[in-house]
């Protein structure tokens, strides 16, 4: 098992990288969201039972995932932010303060579609528990997004808990982390393959300063003959390994995308970085169907102080011109076409309930085009 992060997961599970795959751009040192300064990563994992559907039963493949922007004692500090919405067909909850204001605090939570309120409420009942001053005089609107998992997962069992998303909360860790069946991606299928959270990361270099990108993606997206690997349309040839459908499949897809950075960017500048997510989306065969909800978050952790600026004062923040953000833009494409790879190729085959069956992309087929592993 390899220990380095660029190829394998924590629990050694293969990243696109551990096949050969050339990629644009310099990647962090775990090639994750998380090698930007103060954010980390937790989830829960619920994998319980099999066979025929019994709502409230099972079986249940869902998850949630955490995402802290800041240290726990730092979550009520503001982060600057912006929204992009390719696709409406979803929800992520605290959308309209971050339009309204450019900014957010407390934790990101992403689960299943039905769920979403769960984990939204979740995190509100956690952050009263460790950071109770957070709420003592002001509001919380949690961000919260959700992608869809019913053909796997009985959806509508409601089998996720407060207690499951404190666990993730509690969890979260900085460093390498866990991609695939994990967390909110649990359930999760893209191009008709196996697929779930991923996560990549770029380093951006300014004046003379190494900058973070890191973008985490929850991918349920796709349909199979779109999808692309590095500019090669490859959907068609791996017409098998198949999806087999115990009940009937539905097509309800959809890809949330989070990009997080340590470079001092205003929030007008963050909404452009979410404006280029659904490019790198396209660079994998993503193309935002009707049914799919497509929407992304994109934060900076630089300039704390101005974010939480006191009433009666001028405040001040830093940042990098308009004219420079282009190398930013290129690790944002680069950084999700990545991530959502990771995703799919630390993966395994999953059968859920009806014994409706999702194949991983096949390991095989992986090294005999790009030649490692």
């Amino acid at each position: 098992m390899s220990n380095d992060p660029h190829l394998t997961t924590p629990s050694g599970k293969p990243r696109a990288r551990s096949f050969g795959i050339a990629f644009d751009g310099k990647p962090g040192p775990f090639n994750a969201i998380t090698d930007v300064a103060g954010v980390s990563v937790g989830y829960t994992t619920l994998i319980e039972g099999e066979g025929a559907l019994s709502v409230g039963k099972g079986p249940v493949r869902t998850g949630v995932t955490a995402i802290l922007p800041r240290p726990v004692a730092e979550l009520a500090t503001p982060v600057f932010a912006g929204i992009f919405s390719q696709n409406g067909n979803g929800e992520l909850s605290g959308s309209h303060i971050i339009e309204e204001t450019g900014a957010f605090n407390f934790p990101i939570t992403i689960t299943n579609t039905h769920s979403c309120g769960v984990s939204r409420d979740g995190t509100l009942r956690w952050m009263h528990k460790v950071l109770p001053a957070a709420l003592d005089s002001a509001w919380g609107l949690p961000v919260a997004g959700e992608t869809y998992d019913g053909f796997l997962n009985d959806i509508n069992g409601h089998h996720l808990t407060f207690e499951h998303v404190s666990a993730a909360l509690d969890n979260a860790t900085s460093g390498a982390i866990e991609e695939g069946s994990v967390g909110g991606g649990t359930g999760m299928i893209t191009f008709g393959f196996k697929a779930g959270s991923g996560t990549a990361s770029r380093i951006v270099a300014w004046q003379g300063r190494d900058h973070v990108l890191g973008v985490f993606v929850q991918a349920n997206f796709g349909k199979r003959h779109n999808f692309t690997i590095r500019g090669r349309r490859v959907g068609k040839e791996l017409a098998e390994p198949a999806i087999r459908e115990g009940t009937p499949r539905a097509e309800k897809g959809s890809i949330i995308a989070v990009v997080a950075t340590d470079a001092p960017l205003l929030p007008h500048q963050m909404k452009r970085l979410a404006r280029r997510i659904p490019l790198g989306i396209a660079m994998t065969g993503g193309f935002a169907y009707h049914s799919s909800g497509d929407i992304f978050l994109a934060f900076s952790t630089a300039n704390p102080g101005a974010a939480k600026a006191p009433s009666g004062r001028l405040a001040s923040a830093d940042f990098i011109p308009d004219t420079d953000i282009d190398p930013f833009f290129d690790a944002v494409v680069q950084g999700v076409e990545e991530a959502i790879l990771n995703a799919m190729i630390a993966n395994e085959d999953m059968t859920g309930r009806d014994g409706n069956f999702v194949p991983a992309l096949p390991k095989s087929w992986l090294a005999a085009q790009f030649g490692k592993l």
